[in-house]
């Protein structure tokens, strides 16, 4: 779906860019010599401007290879800093760039794989005051995001702007891509899921785990995406969905269709310009309205204040031996519902998780179930490592 010409007219005009020099000649021969690339396809990726929503597990592989075939600008979008438990999966980063921005630690990583890219920083979130600005100067999006707001808000803006988004997911030994593409025939992101799963029902990687190779394998198809549509060269992934099973080793293919009802690519588009994404996926303030939370700055002053309490920590065994906070009581979330009557109604009760979504569905269900002090640990031990004792391993 889709002709070179068509993506042709949105790319930059290659005789705006100096031609290819005898180092660049050298460095990407094996390309050159493909019939169907020649000096004419590599002075285009030259000219090519990819933006990479993300430095991270998808983002490494992707941003690597896409620097490494000679994409002449790459722009990365990350506002997060390196940590230890990205690195068997986040190969941009090395254990010295721990704590460092992710944007400049993949800065230096693409310069060394290949000087001649110009790599643009935007060390920011992709969010719906910035992003079509940040597009703007881009020929397509590659999405490496792990959260369903910057998901929709990446599809909506690359739908307006009538540009690729090439699409990838993992989720511990699976991974899928595709691209949406309306403007070259195929659906959006919005005609395969209308709406967003309901917080907290698909956890993160953070709460879930995640093979390292796996994002290996889908921002590489990412990247292979992004360089058949910028030489328009073969059958793209336009209409076509890939899963990848990496127990199975098996690929499957499922044909997508546009929505003719959809809201923002269909017929009659009620969606046309960038919305509140986070109220969109999250409910809006409701959900914390319901559930008081206690930030961990507060939670460690009432924890010294010797005034009786419970923390009661909803993650799962293995996680306590990776990270812990002392004094706290482990019920797991699927447990709770079982073992709810441990605990003391009469006291304060303080939930925390790995983030703060588990537990907030366990500061929800403890207050259904009639205990009237609750409170939910905002950014959970992940925020408590952070700001209040470093001593506690992030993972």
């Amino acid at each position: 779906m889709g002709t070179d010409e068509e993506l042709g007219a949105r790319l930059p005009n290659e005789k705006a860019n100096p031609g290819l020099g005898d180092e660049e000649r050298r460095r990407y021969a094996r390309h050159i010599m493909l019939p169907e690339i020649g000096v004419a396809g590599q002075e285009r990726l030259k000219a090519a401007r990819v933006l990479c929503l993300g430095a991270g597990g998808l983002g490494s592989p992707a941003a690597l290879y896409l620097a490494a075939a000679g994409v002449g600008t790459i722009g990365l979008v990350d506002d997060d800093r390196v940590a230890l438990s990205n690195l068997h999966r986040q190969l941009l980063h090395g254990t010295k760039d721990v704590g460092r921005p992710k944007t400049e630690s993949a800065r230096d990583r693409l310069a060394e794989a290949n000087p001649h890219v110009a790599i643009q920083l935007h060390p920011c979130r992709f969010a719906s005051g910035n992003a079509e600005e940040i597009l703007r100067d881009y020929d397509l999006i590659v999405d490496g995001t792990d959260n369903f707001a910057t998901r929709y808000l990446s599809n909506d803006v690359a739908v307006f702007a009538r540009k690729p988004n090439v699409y990838g997911s993992i989720f511990r030994f699976d991974g899928q891509a595709t691209v949406f593409a309306p403007h070259l025939g195929g659906p959006c992101y919005r005609c395969l899921f209308p709406e967003p799963p309901p917080p907290g029902a698909v956890p993160s990687c953070a709460e879930a785990g995640v093979l390292g190779v796996l994002p290996g394998m889908i921002g590489t198809l990412q990247a292979t995406e992004a360089l058949k549509l910028i030489l328009g060269l073969g059958e793209t992934l336009v209409g076509r969905l890939v899963h990848f099973d990496a127990l199975k080793m098996k690929f499957r293919e499922f044909n997508l269709r546009r929505d003719p009802a959809c809201p923002v690519c269909g017929e009659d588009p009620t969606i046309t310009a960038p919305i509140d994404y986070e109220t969109f996926c999250h409910g809006g303030p409701d959900l914390t309205a319901a559930v008081p939370q206690i930030q961990v700055r507060e939670l460690e002053q009432r924890m010294a204040s010797g005034e009786p309490y419970i923390l009661l920590d909803v993650r799962e065994p293995f996680e306590v031996e990776l990270a812990r906070i002392a004094g706290a009581n482990l019920i797991p979330l699927g447990q709770l519902s079982a073992r709810y009557h441990e605990l003391d109604r009469e006291k304060e009760i303080f939930v925390f998780c790995h983030s703060g979504v588990r537990s907030e569905q366990a500061a929800e269900f403890l207050r259904s179930a009639g205990f009237p002090k609750i409170a939910n640990v905002a950014g959970g031990i992940d925020a408590w490592s952070e700001e209040i004792d470093p001593d506690v391993p992030r993972y």
